[in-house]
Order: structure tokens, then C-alpha cells, then sequence
């Protein structure tokens, strides 16, 4: 049977720049705003647009993506035919398939893409958090005829850290630069690519030990080939968390201004994920809780301000949390006082700890133990 649209979803990169929060987790198996993934936002937009065959493609520490999304039931996605396929690397009589980068990825895996048979290639990020309706995107790209089409939004602030796009008189892409230091225009990439079948094959062609990448490699070689590129102007909320600090400021634009991303807008573009299964949270009389994101399984002892917990915490007796983002099964002990923090999962706080850094750190269980040890 054949289909329309694959998508071809990029999950395997190590998102170094997001330190310990990464170091045993890939970046789309990162938790958001309480009860999300990261992942859950690629995937409710592809179930929402009724995109159903989806590649996953994998490389670092796939194990826990793997086991969240499962069938893909949560998303609507576990069906007869297509559905969600995890797309490893893989050894063959030719050698072992390695990822080099993004359209290396892809290449290696085209053989997925071609048993569908379908006209166009969906390939998007598994990382990043915005809200589409993907079929819009391509009816645009057939009206205009491109060969390929690229979502793109106006950047306001670090533009350097995306791929900037330049076009011509009639919108099409003439110039192309991943993440320059001197940008040339505001309109920037969002990783979100369109591709008629053979054009896609056509380009991957061009990749070499050298050119492995979309961004760097081949959409600069698609416009010297004279592709036909269009953009798809995307004027909603667009998220790219690679950092520390992005993470933190998009968990805490949840509370701030929940209008933007619309999380709680159910009838328009929902977003799902996986339920935990638990109790509901419980907040004991004496506590002070103020304008927080408090997810299930939390039991909560001392007060919280302007925090992002997400499911089974334990805040105990007298303590104090503000401005963090706490990952689920962390503990902060009897006492203690923390803020700007991002805890990541099981982590512990002793009882009487006092963190209160001047910018956003990252919080393990290790942390404590390198103290204990420096003791």
C-alpha cells in the first residue's frame, strides 16, 4: 500500500550542550514542563497531521526513548500498516553503518523510506517544541511545486545558533548558512524538512565522508543544484532546548506564559504523552505552593514557588524550592533551600542542603557524591 507522506524522525543525537541532563539520556527522552517529553511534541504534531508511518532513527542511548514510546499507542500511532519503526545503526556485509550526521542518518536508512513508496519525505528533529499541522506544510509545498520546502520562523535573539535562510523575490531559498556568526536575515530553519522522494535520493547521492550533514552539506549542494526550495513561514511558538539555559527558560515560559504554547488547548493540535499511572499529587495544609506546574505522584510537605515538578517528588518538611525545574522521582530533604536548578531523575537532596547559584545549574545524584567524597 502506498503512502503519501514517511517521516522520517531524527532521534540519535547526544545533546552534549545540555551536559549531565544528557549524559545517560538522549535529548528527546528529556522531560518538559512537568508530564511531557521532548519527543511527544514531533509526535503528537505527526498523529495530529495524519502522518502515520514514521522512522525513528536512533543512535545514542536509545534504550529509554525506546521503551517510552513502545507501539506508539500513546500517540495513535501503533497501526497495521506503517506505524513507528526504530531505525538503528547496523552492521553488513559492506561494514558497520555508523551515523556521521543527519543526512548520513537518513541515507543509511532509505531503504525504509522506498518500501512505502510514498511521493514525499517528512524529516524532522525528535528535540524540539512547537505545535504544526504538517499536512498544511504540504499542501503549501505542492501548490508552489518546490522540490523541497524547509519551515522556517523569525528568530528575535541568537540567531547564530540556526540555519539562516536568505530568499529571492518570489520566497524561494537562494542562500542557506547553518549557523553563522554574521546572519544574514531573521528567517531562520527549524529543522522541519520537505522532500518529493527522488529529490531527496538525488541529493543524498552528494553525501560523502566529508558532507554528512542537511544544514552544513546538503541544502547549501540543493541550491547550487538549482533544487527548487521553498519556505513554510511557521508564526507560532518554536523552541530549539539545546542548551542549559533554553531548557530552563522554556520550562519556566510554561508558567510565565502558558498562552504561548497552548499545552493545555486540547480541541487544536493536543499534545500527548504517556501516562505515569499515578496517584494524584498531594500538598499538605501548612505548605505555600505559588505559581507552579505540579504533576502526579507528587507529595509535597514545604512550599514551592514559581516551579516545574514533574511526577513523583517528595518535597519534605520544611523545605523550600523556587525558580527550579525538578525531574520525576527526585527527593529534596527536610530543610533544604534550592533555586535555579534543573534536578534531573533520582536524585536525592539531603536534608539542610542550601543551593542557591547565580545562574541555571544542573543537579545529579553524582553532585552529592563528589561532595561526600571531597569531604
Amino acid at each position: 500500500m502506498k503512502k503519501k507522506v514517511v517521516g522520517m524522525v531524527l532521534v540519535g543525537g547526544r545533546g552534549a550542550r545540555l551536559g549531565a541532563i544528557t549524559q545517560h539520556t538522549a535529548k528527546p527522552a528529556v522531560q518538559f514542563a512537568g508530564k511531557y517529553r521532548l519527543i511527544d511534541f514531533t509526535l503528537s504534531n505527526l498523529s495530529n497531521s495524519g502522518i502515520d508511518t514514521v522512522g525513528l532513527v536512533t543512535q545514542y542511548e536509545p534504550h529509554e526513548l525506546m521503551q517510552y514510546i513502545g507501539h506508539g499507542a500513546t500517540w495513535d500511532l501503533d497501526v497495521d500498516y506503517g506505524g513507528i519503526h526504530f531505525l538503528t545503526p547496523y552492521t553488513s556485509s559492506d561494514g558497520q553503518y555508523w551515523q556521521k550526521g543527519t543526512a548520513h542518518a537518513i541515507m543509511q536508512h532509505f531503504y525504509f523510506i522506498d518500501q512505502y513508496d510514498p511521493d514525499y519525505v517528512l524529516i524532522l528533529s525528535g528535540d524540539h517544541i512547537y505545535k504544526m499541522n504538517y499536512q498544511k506544510l504540504v499542501d503549501m509545498h505542492k501548490k508552489s511545486r518546490a522540490e523541497m520546502t524547509i519551515a522556517a520562523f523569525q528568530v528575535k535573539t541568537d540567531a547564530s545558533r540556526y540555519g539562516i535562510i536568505t530568499t529571492d523575490v518570489n520566497g524561494y531559498v537562494k542562500d542557506f548558512e547553518e549557523k553563522p556568526k554574521n546572519p544574514k536575515s531573521d528567517l531562520a530553519s527549524m529543522g522541519v524538512y520537505l522532500f518529493n522522494r527522488e529529490t531527496l535520493r538525488k541529493l543524498l547521492a552528494e553525501v560523502t565522508d566529508s558532507k554528512v550533514d542537511f544544514g552544513h552539506d546538503i541544502i547549501p549542494q540543493a541550491i547550487e543544484m538549482n533544487v527548487k526550495i521553498a519556505v513554510y513561514s511557521h508564526k507560532g511558538y518554536f523552541r530549539d532546548v539545546g542548551t542549559i539555559d533554553s531548557l530552563y527558560e522554556a520550562n519556566m515560559e510554561q508558567i510565565d506564559a502558558p498562552s504561548k504554547l497552548r499545552l493545555k488547548e486540547y480541541a487544536n493540535l493536543p499534545v500527548y504523552t504517556r501516562s505515569s499511572n499515578l496517584p494524584p499529587h498531594h500538598i499538605a495544609r501548612q505548605c505555600i505552593v505559588v505559581d507552579s506546574i505540579i504533576s502526579d505522584g507528587c507529595l509535597i510537605l514545604g512550599d514551592v514557588r514559581h516551579s516545574v515538578l514533574s511526577s513523583n517528588l517528595l518535597i519534605d518538611n520544611g523545605a523550600l524550592v523556587i525558580d527550579c525545574v525538578l525531574h520525576q522521582h527526585v527527593t529534596v530533604g527536610k530543610g533544604s533551600f534550592i533555586r535555579n536548578l534543573i534536578v534531573t531523575s533520582g536524585t536525592t537532596i539531603p536534608p539542610y542542603t542550601h543551593l542557591n547559584p547565580d545562574k541555571v545549574m544542573v543537579v545529579t545524584q553524582d553532585f552529592f557524591k563528589e561532595e561526600k567524597d571531597n569531604e
